[in-house]
């Protein structure tokens, strides 16, 4: 059943709200004849957002899941308090979450967006093994395919959510930079790629490296953006100084095991 939950996060979220209805009504019903109406209102909100996330986490689903389960229950009553509101605002809005955030619920892959920083340390990283092509995978608004772009190098980037693949084709066409595509990235041909970068989440982690060690060709490097490869040692790991304490985790495609150098006891010296 966690299995289920893990592949469709949404659904355990659902049934965390379900199962905390009934235990938000027996721990509040003592409180109706003493608390007023609103208060009692807020306090059932505030549980209900408690207990659904408890419930989450319990059901071991993604962190970002359990500020959802929080938050939706204190969303849905202010509307109703509100009252008198027009629906469609609330569709629109349910709708350009799901154009956004589609690989949430489906992929388990958040929207993670790269810093200048990091993009300009994967710059270097290209200039010193004369690589000329580079792939994202989940390119979100494709920064770093912009950055990259140019300079003999070609940066492609590929992404499933509709509405951040039309911004970053928007922004890409815009500034002439790089070239974004839709799809799928378990679908993308990768065989061709001097590095292949992702900034994804630990849930696909595994999956890819299987995909990517098949098809990638030798002497090819993957770098991941503070999530591992599980059970994998990279080859050097590079901490950098940014705000966010970015780890890029670097593994080379075809070299022997054990023929690595630089493991992951220690980071490389590199700009930040």
């Amino acid at each position: 059943m966690l299995v289920l939950f893990r592949k469709t996060p949404v659904i355990g979220a659902l049934l965390a709200q379900v199962v905390a209805l009934p235990v938000v009504a027996v721990i509040t019903a003592p409180l109706s004849t003493s608390v007023e109406r609103l208060p009692l209102i807020a306090i059932a909100l505030v549980l209900q957002g408690l207990v659904a996330a408890g419930i989450t986490r319990l059901l071991r689903l993604p962190r970002w899941w359990l500020l959802i389960a929080f938050l939706f229950p204190l969303a849905m009553g202010s509307v109703l308090l509100i009252g008198n509101l027009p629906a469609w605002p609330f569709g629109l809005v349910f709708l350009v979450l799901a154009l956004v955030f589609s690989n949430t619920t489906r992929g388990r892959v958040p929207l993670y967006l790269t810093n200048a920083e990091t993009a300009s340390v994967l710059k270097d990283l290209m200039r010193d093994r004369a690589a000329s092509r580079v792939l994202d995978l989940g390119c979100g608004l494709g920064g770093v395919v912009r950055a990259l772009d140019g300079e003999g190098r070609r940066a492609r980037g590929v992404e499933n959510a509709p509405a951040v693949y039309l911004a970053a084709r928007l922004l890409s066409l815009f500034t002439g930079k790089g070239e974004i595509r839709r799809g799928d990235l378990w679908k993308t041909d990768v065989s061709q790629e001097d590095v292949v970068y992702a900034f994804l989440s630990p849930a696909p982690m595994a999956a890819l490296w299987q995909k990517l060690s098949a098809e990638m060709k030798p002497g090819s490097l993957f770098v991941s953006n503070s999530f591992a490869v599980p059970d994998v040692d990279p080859d050097e790991i590079w901490e950098l100084s940014d705000a966010r304490k970015t780890r890029l985790f670097l593994y080379p495609i075809g070299k022997a095991e054990g023929e690595a150098d630089g493991e992951a006891d220690g980071a490389a010296d590199r700009p930040a």
